[in-house]
């Protein structure tokens, strides 16, 4: 894949390929194999016992090690098998150790005690994995048995940056992480007799045990980073081992590399334990209250209290599903020194695992081209290995204006990434780094810096200045359509009907900076449309983008983001790779979610843009029980969860959960003959939530049994069902810690891309179903993750003290509406499908509060409707002069004050314990109630006319006024929309219910003001939390449209009327009393 190659644009249903500005391509490495029994620690053969046959350390399953790893084990290790966990028995020659049972023939008495101070083996050994290190890229494995068209899947595969990506699995197995890793073992060979021992339990003697895989890694990464490294600098053992001298820093350094790359921060219990008992407390109070609601009626109001009742139920539930998931509230640290000790060392080739960075962009009118190159440009200078980061960026809008700027940036990159680097600024995306109002002089020392700086900054407002006149050049297109520079037609003038299109901009012949230094890849890509053919939106465009970087260069771990979320800290993967590399976390961690943060929203946050209790509250809570849910950018994925593989997880996670355990009983395990045989397969069972992708053991029976054509056959099929019919990007599902499939060339690389980001390349598979995105709501993010949580997988909340990602948000009132209005929707949409979280995955993993969180987020639009009327009803009181609570006892009042109290002690307990400062809380929930009465109440009725009568009913913005200049100007401009309707209603009839309810006082007397404060009381906390909303009605020069206000009266009058007319508090009695009055001629 090389930047030389040009752009390619093809249809595989029309078995069409266009090459445009093509290049010469490279051809593949050539492969070796290796043969042999093998040691499953160190890698060198086992080699042979005292009786000339081969050594077998343990006879208890024959797990492969070799005579210098067995001795070194029972010397320093735990004296087990890494496998069954056995206590490893003396074999004849070995010294004995402490622990050794008594034998009646003892040999070598002498020197029982007495250990080898070279390890003379395991010096050679070490020696030669010196070598290995550094030539790992270019190593290889035995050629593994094929998929399809007798095409082998090898270990070493050839990659187009004329280096190659080496997996260290067996056949179509999990590979690990290290280069040491275990390489494959040819079945030809002669296998040990594995003698099994019937009392103990089977499960322990399957190679996938988790135990020994965790084992056997903990054991290579000590060998290989910090034995090597010591025995090779002090093989005579020489040097000062108390701490104090050199010997004793490298120690040390070891000692770091083995220690956790990330820690769990408990919040303190002074904090935690009062909030958890106010929580405990309101619900009591809670309880006590509506039970009084509910046996004191109203009769004389009735209705109004009815409604009342039923709103104040409603709430409560709403809050207990928003509650109790934030009960175990934890933050999180991460080590990135650790990280590079064990990874990343200086000197040595880095192990980090590759990531593949994907940006999404539609419509460059609506989502600036400046912007996205921004945020490519912080991606391409991100502090990562660059051999190890692809930038897939894809325009589901197939414009040309998207394409050139992207040009324009890969250009523009040559010069800014290795400015970047040299002088190590943050943020990385220019835009930003030269609009900071900050002394750029800190911490620089270098007497260049200022002098490169103002060139860079001139350098960067002349890109800027090109991308504008592509930008103004774009704005009318032309009769015959777009033409490229070359005079080829645009292959995507049609939007809707065009080609796949895909651009290597950045590889290995032509990405090198000004310096000489290679660049990342930068890669764009435009999937092809048909008519016809669903496409999914943002959802379709994803999963096409797994698959063109499976293709291409399989990047073992994924990262998205939103065209406009530039990576405002370069250490961003580096993080994610903390807890991603992590021994006791990657295996079964699906992602790593960032919080948003977000530039240019004003000083008070109006709108609470920043959603500040969301990211810093309920994502925290999250994260103390199975992860928080996926918020649709900044999230690092595992491909492998996508790929719909269920998690490798521990015994300790395979336990059910305390409520079971509580009602149950926990099972106990006695010490001979009662332990249960647990088959691997019951053990690792795929919930129905979650059909697996297929099963791993099936696969590799079938590759073992290759010889037999019908099982292959099977095999292919099922993989191409789930997978689709790509033979490539099926084998780079395989590999787990990245790589790309073999290829002859770049140009089948290309050609095997185009095909899988075709339009009919999802037809009866799994995508969107079960692998990938998934498909059925507009919030493609929420339904993901819930898919990933629920076959078991857990994710992970971090939160650097720099910011990941930076973001832009929509600040005027509209466009806020119409964002959440989108959110609401999806929630419905998730509510109505069968992957409705109340409903579905009860066979699977998902924890109960993390199910309650899930609920809650795809129910809280349905809290719109008695929210409404529940501010409704003020008003309602103040005109009738009736209220909706009878008069009161002490006793009753008591419980009244204490919910009062409860609610601000949550509130404020809440604020101490997460560090939100309370002008967001109050922001927050003033958005609550702004939403619930708009966008929300309108998701509710567009959802259900979608689902239910297939009505897709689209509220969006239909005029624009103001041109404002000057800082946060955006927040003044209006835009006529219906969701303005409801909430403008709701404060008019307040607002004339507060004028009658007091005119009525006064006109009554002084014994008529007691109980009017109670409605006041509740009309004022409507008009409160609706505030921000007048302001935003009424703008910065009191603008607001004739057509809201006109509308707005139109309803509160209709209302009022209607109320008058019905006047349903009055009895039938008093009305014919009154109809029988005589008037004034009586």
């Amino acid at each position: 894949m090389e930047a030389s190659a040009g752009m390619v644009a093809g249809s595989h249903r029309r078995d069409e390929l266009v090459r445009i500005r093509h290049d010469s391509d490279s051809g593949p490495k050539p492969l070796m194999n290796l043969n042999g029994q093998t040691c499953q620690i160190c890698g060198d053969n086992v080699g042979v016992g005292a009786a000339g046959d081969v050594f077998v350390a343990c006879n208890e399953c024959a797990f492969p090690v070799c005579r210098p790893c067995y001795e070194y084990e029972r010397k320093d290790g735990t004296q087990c098998c890494p496998q069954c966990k056995t206590r490893y028995k003396r074999h004849k020659g070995s010294p004995r150790v402490e622990g050794d049972d008594d034998e009646e023939d003892v040999d070598d008495l002498e020197n029982e005690f007495d250990y080898p101070q070279g390890h003379g083996k395991r010096q050679q050994w070490q020696g030669e994995d010196v070598d290995l290190s550094s030539s790992s890229r270019h190593g290889s494995q035995q050629p593994i048995p094929l998929l399809t068209n007798g095409r082998t899947v090898s270990g070493e595969i050839a990659t187009p940056d004329n280096q190659s990506v080496r997996t260290t699995s067996g056949p179509l197995g999990p590979s690990e992480k290290n280069v040491t890793s275990s390489p494959y073992v040819d079945p030809r060979q002669p296998v040990p007799v594995r003698i099994v021992d019937p009392t103990k339990d089977l499960n322990s003697y399957g190679l996938g045990n988790v135990d020994w895989k965790e084992r056997v890694e903990s054991w290579k990464l000590k060998q290989d980073k910090n034995v090597m490294h010591m025995n090779n600098r002090y093989p005579e053992g020489k040097g000062d081992l108390e701490g104090t001298g050199s010997n004793g820093e490298e120690l040390q350094m070891a000692d770091d590399a083995r220690q956790p790359l990330s820690r769990v921060v408990p919040i303190s219990s002074s904090h935690l334990t009062p909030y958890r008992v106010v929580i405990i407390l309101r619900l009591i109070i809670l309880g006590f209250f509506l039970q009084y609601r509910a046996t004191h009626p109203v009769n004389d109001a009735y209705p109004l209290w009815l409604i009342s009742v039923i709103c104040e139920i409603w709430f409560a539930l709403s809050w207990l599903l928003d509650q109790f998931p934030k009960w175990y509230p934890i933050n999180r640290e991460t080590y990135l020194d650790r990280l590079a000790l064990r990874y990343d060392r200086d000197g040595e080739p880095s192990q980090l695992a590759p990531v593949d960075v994907f940006v999404s962009t539609v419509d460059p009118l609506k989502e600036p081209p400046l912007v996205t190159a921004n945020t490519v440009l912080s991606i391409l200078a991100v502090d990562y290995p660059v051999d190890k980061v692809a930038c897939y960026v894809s325009d589901d809008g197939s414009a040309m204006l998207t394409f050139e700027a992207l040009s324009e940036t890969a250009e523009f990159a040559r010069k800014w990434v290795p400015f970047c680097k040299k002088h190590n600024i943050e943020p990385r995306a220019p835009e930003f780094y030269f609009a900071q109002k900050i002394d750029y002089l800190k911490d620089k020392i270098q007497p260049s810096f200022v002098k490169e700086r103002r060139a860079m900054k001139r350098e960067y407002e002349e890109f800027k200045v090109r991308i504008n006149a592509l930008v103004a050049k774009a704005q009318k297109m032309p009769e015959e359509g777009w033409t490229m520079q070359d005079g080829t037609p645009w292959p995507g003038n049609n939007p809707r009907d065009h080609p796949g299109m895909i651009q290597v901009f950045l590889g290995h012949s032509g990405g090198l900076d000004t310096d000489g230094n290679e660049l990342p890849r930068l890669i764009y890509v435009s999937r092809e449309k048909r008519p016809g053919f669903q496409h999914h939106k943002k959802a379709g465009a994803m999963n096409a983008l797994i698959r063109v970087s499976a293709v291409l260069t399989n990047g073992a771990y994924l990262l998205n983001v939103d065209c406009d979320h530039y990576f405002n800290n370069s250490k961003a993967l580096k993080e994610a790779m903390c807890f991603m590399m992590d021994p006791a976390y990657g295996r079964k961690t699906c992602y790593v979610q960032f919080p948003q943060r977000f530039d240019g929203i004003d000083l008070h946050d109006r709108y609470a843009n920043r959603n500040i209790v969301f990211f810093d509250i309920n994502l925290k809570g999250l994260d103390g029980i199975q992860g928080p849910v996926y918020v649709g950018t900044g999230c690092c994925f595992n491909r492998q969860a996508l790929y719909g593989y269920d998690p490798v997880l521990t015994e300790a996670d395979l336990e059910p959960n305390i409520i079971i355990k509580s009602c149950c009983g926990s099972r106990k395990k006695g010490k001979s003959g009662n332990k249960k045989y647990i088959d691997k397969k019951r053990a690792a069972k795929r919930t129905e939530s979650t059909i697996p992708i297929f099963n791993m053991e099936d696969i590799e029976e079938g590759v073992e049994g290759y010889d037999d054509e019908r099982s292959l056959l099977m095999s292919q099929k099922s993989l191409e069902k789930r997978f689709g019919q790509s033979p490539v990007f099926i084998a780079a599902t395989f590999m787990e810690q990245g790589g790309i499939p073999p290829s002859t060339n770049p140009a089948t690389l290309l050609k095997e891309a185009i095909h899988v980001i075709s339009c009919g390349y999802e037809d009866k598979t799994e995508w969107g179903k079960e692998i990938g995105w998934i498909y059925g709501s507009v919030t493609e993010d929420i339904l993901t993750g819930f898919k990933m949580h629920a076959r078991g997988w857990i994710s992970i909340y971090c939160m650097p003290p720099r910011p990941a990602f930076k973001g832009s948000a929509p600040i005027n009132l509209s466009d806020r509406l119409n964002q959440v209005l989108r959110w609401a929707l999806g929630s419905i949409e998730i509510l109505l499908s069968r992957h409705c979280p109340i409903w579905y995955g009860y066979k699977g993993r998902l924890r109960l509060l993390e199910r309650l969180a899930y609920i809650n987020t795809i129910v809280y639009p349905l809290t719109s409707i008695p929210l409404l009327a529940y501010c409704m009803l003020p008003a309602f009181c103040l005109l009738t002069g009736k209220f909706i609570i009878p008069e009161i006892s002490n006793y009753a009042s008591m419980w009244f004050i204490l919910l009062f109290v409860s609610i601000f002690a949550t509130g404020i307990l809440e604020l101490r314990w997460s560090g939100v400062s309370i002008e967001d809380w109050w922001r927050n929930e003033q958005f609550w109630v702004i939403g619930g009465t708009s966008a929300h109440l309108f998701a509710v009725f567009q959802g259900l006319l979608k689902v239910l009568a297939g009505i897709d009913t689209n509220f969006t913005v239909t005029s624009k006024a103001s041109d404002d200049d000057g800082d946060f100007a955006e927040l003044y401009v209006f835009k006529w929309t219906s969701l303005l309707i409801p909430p403008t209603t709701v404060l008019i009839i307040n607002l004339v219910g507060i004028v009658a309810g007091v005119s009525y006082a006064i006109n009554s007397g002084y014994q008529s003001w007691g109980p009017l404060f109670g409605r006041l009381f509740f009309a004022i906390w409507v008009i409160a939390h609706l505030y921000p909303f007048l302001k935003g009605l009424l703008g910065r020069q009191n603008r607001t449209p004739t057509i809201v206000i006109v509308w707005s009266i139109l309803l509160a009058s209709i209302f009022s009327l209607l109320w008058v007319r019905i006047d349903p508090f009055t009895s039938d009695a008093t009305k014919a009393a009154a109809n029988g009055q005589c008037g004034i001629n009586c």
